[in-house]
């Protein structure tokens, strides 16, 4: 399905004027709003492919129709979210789950709906039918070496894919760990991972970088091979310049300050990207913002301020993509309001007066510190992230809209009730 662009600019017409009422009352006082909406409309989130379904738990997964049932239809599902909120240009894959046919015709499509190939990611956590190697006990780090050749065939294979589809980058998460003490000999877990992975690195092109994803628990509870954000530190120090640590909101114990990592890995010039999402108990992976929003803006804060101070340009230096599973809502719907809610965090620390913060922290004045934070946080700052999607091309309200056009309706009638999104 796609949508007409006169659509979007007749349901524009006529939320104009309050949009503008709004936008006239956000904007009064703030020093640079050009520069700050040119930030809002450059920046883009990488969609992944996995998230155009619906999730699930261990227990069940509830499907609610219409879902993409090939390759061609995630690419047009996430060709729609763009066009509605002009922030998601990049489709991200998971292969083998979305291995094209044809990588020209699909480069090709993508092109159509305005999209880009972002990171491509390899799938070691699962055994697929015609494998011949099982990694029930690990992939990279396995103690079998046929095991770990195999692994590293695949992630190579991967690039492959990811060459031939315009994309820069691979991302390896691996479930490799322990669930029992004494099972693995942890120093040699670590150096067959690293191992492994140097011969990965070894194949990456020239202008390619590879992201190494942590997390500190779960498929296995005993150890994690790269169970922390200094565990891949390490990894991606040993293997070159071309390897950065990539964070994933939901892969942290409790309590964790996220933001102090984002801020280090920055300043070692090992942040890689994120994938975004929030969470309650654990690696929840729900809406991005709809548990601690705060948080979210502290880690833009720290992104924005030690961009700024590298000289690093915020749309493309680092890899932005949502990693969610939407359990009991639309996929699509989730998506919008995590596109919004990323959009509404970086626009408030786009808004932190970063000298009188700073001056504040050398002056060891700990509530104007506060203050001057949680000023920008407090700021509605909607409207500009509106104004952004207006001068864009895309719609003002994207969710408003996809509701008053009965999206969702219209894919059960194209694909079905029954459909289930492919590598779920």
């Amino acid at each position: 399905m796609q949508i007409d662009k006169y659509k979007i600019d007749e349901f524009n017409n006529s939320l104009l004027k309050e949009h503008k009422r709004r936008f006239d009352f956000a904007a009064e006082g703030i020093t640079g709003l050009d520069c700050i909406l040119k930030k809002l409309v450059d920046f883009q989130i990488a969609i992944p492919s996995w998230a155009l379904g619906t999730g699930g738990t261990r227990f069940g997964r509830f499907s609610g129709g219409g879902e993409p049932r090939t390759l061609e239809e995630k690419i047009e599902d996430v060709g729609l979210l763009h066009s509605l909120n002009k922030s998601g240009g990049a489709i991200s894959l998971h292969i083998p789950w979305d291995i094209p046919q044809d990588a020209k015709a699909i480069k090709a499509l993508a092109a159509q709906h305005g999209l880009r190939f972002d990171a491509v990611n390899s799938n070691t956590f699962q055994d697929q039918p015609d494998q011949k190697h099982s990694y029930k006990f690990g992939s990279l780090q396995h103690v079998d070496k046929a095991t770990r050749k195999q692994a590293i065939d695949h992630n190579i294979d991967v690039i492959k894919q990811g060459v031939e589809l315009g994309s820069d980058s691979i991302t390896v998460w691996l479930s490799d760990g322990s669930c029992f003490p004494g099972q693995l000999n942890f120093r040699k877990a670590f150096q067959r991972t690293l191992e492994s992975l140097q011969e990965i690195y070894a194949a990456l092109p020239n202008n390619w970088k590879m992201f190494v994803e942590y997390k500190a628990f779960e498929p296995n509870f005993y150890s994690m091979t790269v169970g922390d954000w200094g565990q891949s530190l390490l990894y991606a120090s040993k293997l070159g310049p071309k390897a950065y640590t990539l964070v994933d909101l939901g892969h942290h114990l409790p309590n964790a300050n996220i933001e102090q990592i984002v801020a280090l890995l920055l300043s070692e010039g090992k942040l890689g990207g994120f994938h975004f999402n929030d969470s309650k108990y654990g690696d929840d992976d729900l809406t991005v913002g709809s548990i601690n929003p705060y948080q979210l803006f502290l880690i833009f804060n720290e992104l924005v301020e030690g961009m700024d101070a590298r000289g690093m340009q915020h749309a493309t230096d680092l890899g932005w993509m949502i990693d969610a599973s939407h359990n009991v809502k639309d996929p699509l719907e989730d998506l919008l309001q995590s596109v919004e809610a990323i959009k509404i965090a970086y626009a408030q620390a786009l808004l932190v007066d970063t000298k009188a913060l700073q001056a504040a922290q050398e002056a060891s004045d700990v509530a104007r510190a506060q203050e001057i934070l949680q000023q920008a946080y407090r700021t509605d700052v909607r409207a500009l992230v509106a104004e952004a999607r207006l001068q864009a091309g895309a719609a003002l309200q994207p969710l408003q809209l996809y509701r008053q056009l009965k999206v969702r309706d219209n894919l059960i009638k194209e694909r079905g009730q029954k459909t289930v999104a492919t590598g779920l």
